[in-house]
């Protein structure tokens, strides 16, 4: 950079402190939307490949989105003469907080997380009959899937009649502490029941006509 210096004219130079900066920012900023661009693309494609809904690519696009704009806006500060260790201490304040509402809310978060699984191991599909089991002895929620999203999975009891539409809502994490009985098409129906036959009355002995006496 001296030597750079050294050969243009000193009316040039003193701007080099200014011009090296803002190029240094500017190609930080078009690498940013960049990566940006290509991450977007790959989370689509991965989207259309696996049939993620809409209610889990929107949060991930939104998170790898902020990531970025965070690393952006750090290399910036770097860039303008912040120091590293003012950085580093912000980011572990921010870290150090951020730790602590991730355990506030890790309920919420475990329901999140176990979305995420459902949608790309699949365990079971929109439309399929399921079965949450307590045990393997005891039976548990039953219906059909209508609706996954980043909480609940919510069932239509099927054993219910159609006048009466009932709606189950379990907790996803629920799902992956139990037992998932599943079927692919419609369920099993149960065994039709005998008719009950009415109880048998006893025949009654028949009585003889009584014969009067002889007058």
């Amino acid at each position: 950079m001296y030597r750079f210096k050294a050969l243009i004219p000193a009316w040039a130079a003193e701007w080099m402190d200014i011009i090296v900066p803002a190029i240094q920012i500017a190609l930080i900023l078009l690498l940013s939307i960049a990566l940006h661009y290509l991450t977007r693309k790959l989370i689509n494609r991965a989207a259309a490949h696996y049939k993620w809904p809409l209610e889990l690519v929107v949060p991930v696009k939104g998170l790898v989105r902020w990531l970025i704009i965070g690393g952006t806006i750090l290399l910036i500060l770097e860039r303008l003469g912040v120091s590293a260790t003012v950085l580093w201490t912000a980011f572990s304040g921010f870290a150090a907080v951020g730790a602590v509402a991730f355990f506030a809310a890790w309920s919420v978060l475990s329901n999140f997380f176990c979305a995420l699984l459902i949608f790309t191991v699949r365990p079971y599909r929109l439309g399929d009959y399921i079965e949450v089991l307590d045990a393997l002895d005891k039976p548990g929620a039953k219906g059909r899937v209508v609706d996954i999203n980043m909480l609940y999975t919510t069932l239509e009891d099927f054993s219910a009649g159609p006048a009466h539409r009932i709606v189950l809502q379990i907790p996803n994490t629920h799902v992956f502490q139990k037992v998932v009985r599943r079927w692919t098409d419609a369920p099993p129906q149960p065994l039709p029941t005998e008719p009950t036959k009415p109880a048998e009355v006893p025949a009654t002995e028949a009585t003889a006509p009584s014969s009067s006496p002889a007058p």
